[in-house]
């Protein structure tokens, strides 16, 4: 692919799946007001959204028919997130005083944490042709904390209890 092209299809890609999420996130507040038809548009045009991101993502070969190779590339994406960004971005938030940008890269910086260490997991699961041996999964709704199997009681990252996390 020439790298024009390429380079307009992964800013398409960002922005169709940013557009995804926020779309998501305007159907969470619409639901809570109350205005449910509403909600729903956001919902149906945020997969619409999604429909495109996957086409430009396939057109970039951004995905492996190979789930071992995917699990690497979300192991090197976490690892990155974990190391590098959240670190700079925290050390910038913390330069300007900007309490909540420090709060969200937190919440965010933990769980990412976790997240790796989850994809290393499944990797050699997946190396040896096994799927992982799991019960549920947990998210914190506020912080993105994620626990595998019976969560601890209280978020360990936000203090949430644990009867509010969303299980998968």
């Amino acid at each position: 692919m020439k790298k024009m092209t390429e380079k307009a299809l992964y800013d398409a890609f960002a922005g169709e799946s940013m557009a995804h999420l926020k779309y998501l996130i305007f159907s969470e507040i619409a639901e809570k007001s109350g205005l449910k038809n509403i909600a729903r548009i956001f919902q149906a045009i945020a997969y619409a959204e999604f429909v495109h991101a996957k086409n430009h993502a396939q057109n970039l070969r951004i995905q492996s028919e190979k789930t071992e190779e995917n699990i690497q590339s979300c192991i090197e994406g976490e690892t990155y997130e974990v190391e590098e960004m959240y670190p700079a971005f925290n050390a910038i938030a913390q330069l300007q005083d900007e309490k909540g940008a420090q709060k969200s890269i937190h919440y965010a910086l933990e769980a990412e944490k976790i997240h790796a260490e989850i994809y290393k997991k499944a990797k050699a699961e997946a190396e040896k042709g096994n799927d992982m041996e799991i019960t549920e999964i947990y998210i914190c709704p506020v912080c993105g904390y994620t626990h595998i199997g019976k969560p601890p009681d209280h978020c360990p990252v936000c203090g949430l209890t644990s009867d509010k996390f969303k299980k998968f």
